[in-house]
């Protein structure tokens, strides 16, 4: 072997040694998940969550919003205990409200499933790839609450809730402490303690 082509085949080693390793078939190859851990730290960097002093700041209120028909609601992000992301299979209870749709089995749990757009207007939830659960917990066990869309976490200041005004719909006066505006959004602040202890929504048999 000539002194060229000993030269050319370890330079093409060092090349190699040099040069990522190729992801293949899906199996990320150390180069690969090298460049991955990379990317989440960035990502994680990017997303700014506030520092403890802000998330936990004095009169600034952590809630979760949600759709229910065309009502905008805000409840305590301490209320919800978890938010189911597709509404489960129900088994039907004969002789019960409409608004209960039945009982789900959420990984052994039994929870009860409510309809909160026919609890609260008699008109029924069309589930669509938007609709979510809200799990709550009352006595007795926890709850389901079948909204039409999720809206994400919301932080409310006292700044923001300076103009916040009453609810005038009796419908939803038990329940709605206060309505905020924020931007073009009206947000209810909806107790859900305060549903959960209503007569009517604890006594769902016929």
């Amino acid at each position: 072997m000539s002194k060229k082509r000993s030269h050319d085949r370890h330079h093409r080693g060092d090349e190699a040694r040099q040069q990522p390793v190729a992801e293949s078939a899906g199996v990320v190859q150390p180069a690969g998940a090298y460049v991955l851990l990379a990317d989440y730290e960035r990502r994680s960097l990017a997303h700014d969550p506030g520092v403890p002093e802000q998330i936990e700041a004095p009169g600034l209120w952590r809630a979760i919003g949600f759709r229910v028909g065309e009502h905008h609601f805000v409840s305590g992000i301490d209320e919800i205990s978890e938010i189911l992301m597709s509404p489960p299979p129900v088994t039907s209870i004969p002789s019960t409200r409409p608004w209960l749709l039945g009982v789900a089995n959420v990984r052994g749990n039994l929870i009860a499933m409510v309809d909160l757009k026919q609890f609260l207007f008699e008109q029924r939830t069309h589930v669509t790839g938007r609709a979510r659960v809200l799990v709550v917990k009352q006595s007795g066990g926890n709850v389901g609450l079948l909204i039409d869309e999720l809206l994400g976490q919301r932080n409310l200041t006292d700044a923001d809730r300076v103009g916040a005004e009453g609810e005038a719909d009796a419908r939803l006066a038990r329940f709605v402490t206060e309505n905020v505006t924020t931007g073009s959004v009206r947000l209810g602040r909806f107790s859900m303690v305060e549903l959960t202890h209503t007569p009517e929504f604890q006594h769902a048999a016929i």
